[in-house]
């Protein structure tokens, strides 16, 4: 378990920014990337210089481990968002911070997104009082996002609830853990997207 977790903790480094891989953790003094912000392996420190490619590669794979998503998956977002009459950029940010995994996150009932992912696909949550195990789910405004009742008591959505201290629930999102809902409130803006990408780099990624 423990070189799993540096593995995890070396994705930060690589892409120097903290991804918050491993959740509530990162938000602690024990976060691998507070102790050594650089990239891994014996050229970390050095002062590197990046061709263009390689800085718009880096902010897609920031973007895409931060939200936990296949190459594949994350290609199809692009589409969706060049598709779209919005900047593709930030239609790519809205949809990605929509997905239910990441929304279960960002209201604190999972500790990870990808504990949160794994909330969802288990069939821990509810969506307007339905059960659904699409983490994929991009959701809308009025939509209501709760833990089924008979999950309430885990040991890990507690943990969770009671770490979300740790980090900021956007104005997006209205959450009352004591009932263990929340609502989306509005569509997402840019300043509340919490990955640190420049988005554009990403689009000219992939319009090469």
């Amino acid at each position: 378990m423990g070189c799993q977790n540096e593995s995890v903790c070396k994705l930060c480094r690589r892409e120097n920014a903290k991804l918050f891989l491993k959740g509530d953790r990162c938000y602690t003094d024990k976060c691998s990337f507070e102790r050594r912000p650089y990239p891994p392996g014996q050229h970390g420190q050095s002062r590197l210089k990046f061709s263009e490619f390689a800085l718009q590669l880096r902010e897609k794979q920031k973007a895409k481990r931060f939200y936990g998503l296949s190459e594949k998956q994350f290609r199809r977002y692009v589409g969706v968002a060049d598709a779209s009459k919005e900047v593709t950029g930030l239609a790519l940010l809205k949809i990605l911070e929509s997905r239910l995994d990441n929304v279960v996150y960002t209201m604190g009932f999972g500790s990870s997104r990808r504990e949160a992912r794994q909330l969802v696909s288990h069939n821990h949550v509810l969506v307007n009082g339905k059960r659904l195990n699409i983490a994929s789910y991009v959701v809308n405004k009025g939509d209501v996002i709760e833990v089924q009742e008979k999950s309430r008591q885990g040991v890990r959505i507690l943990n969770a609830i009671q770490g979300v201290s740790k980090r900021t629930v956007p104005s997006w999102l209205e959450v009352d853990h004591s009932q263990f809902k929340g609502t989306v409130k509005d569509i997402v803006g840019r300043d509340e997207v919490s990955v640190p990408v420049e988005e554009a780099m990403i689009v000219e990624y992939y319009s090469r």
